[in-house]
């Protein structure tokens, strides 16, 4: 069985990647292994989402942790940390 997950990014993400796009994953994946999905591309996703930047995500528009269970039309985003001052 596999889930279709809904792709959002922002920021300097969304500069390197676009908007977003829909993402087949295996049944019961998690965030970190939809993030490692799009490293295993290669090329500009593998340099956005490497593994040592800081990248947040957001599960349904909710801040989540990267070991956050997936479900089919789940939407998944991606960001930078936000600094202010």
């Amino acid at each position: 069985m596999s889930i279709a997950v809904k792709l959002r990014f922002f920021a300097s993400l969304r500069e390197k990647l676009g908007e977003g796009e829909a993402l087949i994953l295996p049944d019961g994946s998690s965030v970190a292994a939809a993030r490692e999905a799009l490293r295993a591309r290669g090329g500009i996703h593998a340099e956005a989402l490497a593994s040592g930047r800081a990248v947040r995500a957001a599960l349904n528009q909710k801040m989540c942790v990267e070991s956050a269970a997936l479900s089919d039309g789940d939407e998944l985003a991606f960001f930078p940390p936000v600094t202010g001052g």
